[in-house]
């Protein structure tokens, strides 16, 4: 008899008690079929009894794991914890889930499918729609258009600029995006990652912390001959978060400074070269945490660097 393939799901939360136990409540629902399973929360060092209120907690279809950090670690560093733990005790997959999504039922079985069916694709994410009531531009839809407006359906990196971007965000589902294939990068709020992925190229980029980590690992895996792949045979629905948006000191922190990590590691030299004329611009007009975000790229302050500072010690940081 041939062995299930084993799926370690990695749920990192901090100082969300009631979305994840959400969350939980949606992958106690997921089919199973034809897999080994399990559940791994990473508590990033949250003060809201997060690790006490799911100590003993238990699901109906699979094993369940809480791992408690003493302190956040970030997106990258939290997740990294659950990572080592689920491929150290035999993890064929590894899927990295947000605790603000919703799940269809048949999610890993059709992940794991779309991986198995070529021993070259190493990275699988599935349609993301926005939650209902979660869309950036509520007034633009019908009632009946909620629930299929996309908020991700394969990666897209501008090379001459280093922007990233998710094809179709805000458009209402009528099909466009049916077709599965290559993509740039996965999505962080749910990517399925092989294990050989893993041996070869390591952990998330801990360097990154927050932001720009899904794409650094897509390019990474590509790198190696690995494929980055977007398939729409299913899909979730983000709660995606509105008080970081763009123009928010976290958002311009870490995108800036993260932006320039990752344009000086994979764009052509005239882009680099553009790069940083831009952000000697950001030095000298950008908005505070723009210029800090640029010093600290400089100065090679990574990981969790400025952030937060002082007065917003309780601010959100390290979930996507």
């Amino acid at each position: 008899m041939s062995k299930l393939p084993k799926v370690s799901i990695i749920v990192l939360t901090w100082n969300q008690l009631t979305l994840t136990l959400e969350e939980l409540e949606n992958i106690g629902r997921l089919n199973t079929d034809g897999i080994s399973c399990e559940t791994i929360v990473v508590d990033n060092g949250s003060r809201d009894g997060t690790s006490q209120q799911l100590k003993g907690y238990k699901l109906p279809n699979m094993t369940f794991k809480l791992i408690t950090n003493r302190e956040n670690l970030g997106f990258a560093g939290g997740n990294n914890v659950g990572l080592i733990d689920a491929i150290k005790r035999g993890a064929d997959y590894v899927l990295f889930l947000n605790n603000d999504v919703i799940l269809p039922d048949d999610l890993l079985v059709q992940l794991v499918k779309v991986a198995e069916s070529n021993e070259k694709i190493g990275l699988v994410a599935p349609k993301i729609y926005f939650a209902k009531g979660f869309e950036f531009h509520k007034k633009r839809y019908k009632k009946s258009d909620l629930g299929k407006v996309i908020w991700y359906a394969g990666g897209i990196i501008d090379w001459n600029n280093i922007y990233s971007s998710h094809r179709g965000v805000d458009e209402v589902d009528i099909g466009r995006y049916d077709k599965e294939g290559i993509t740039d990068f996965v999505n962080g709020a749910c990517a399925l990652v092989k294990r050989g992925v893993v041996k070869e190229i390591g952990l998330l980029d801990e360097k990154l912390f927050l932001y720009w980590e899904d794409a650094d690992y897509s390019m990474r895996a590509k790198k190696e001959g690995w494929k980055i792949v977007y398939t729409p045979s299913t899909h979730i629905w983000h709660k995606v978060a509105q008080a970081s948006g763009i123009g928010s000191n976290l958002n311009d922190y870490f995108l800036t400074r993260n932006r320039l990590l990752f344009g000086m590691r994979y764009a052509r030299t005239k882009t680099k070269l553009a790069l940083i004329r831009e952000s000697i611009k950001h030095l000298i007009s950008g908005r505070k945490w723009q210029k800090t975000g640029v010093r600290d790229f400089y100065l090679r302050r990574l990981g969790k660097g400025s952030w937060p500072p002082a007065q917003r010690a309780s601010g959100p940081e390290g979930n996507d």
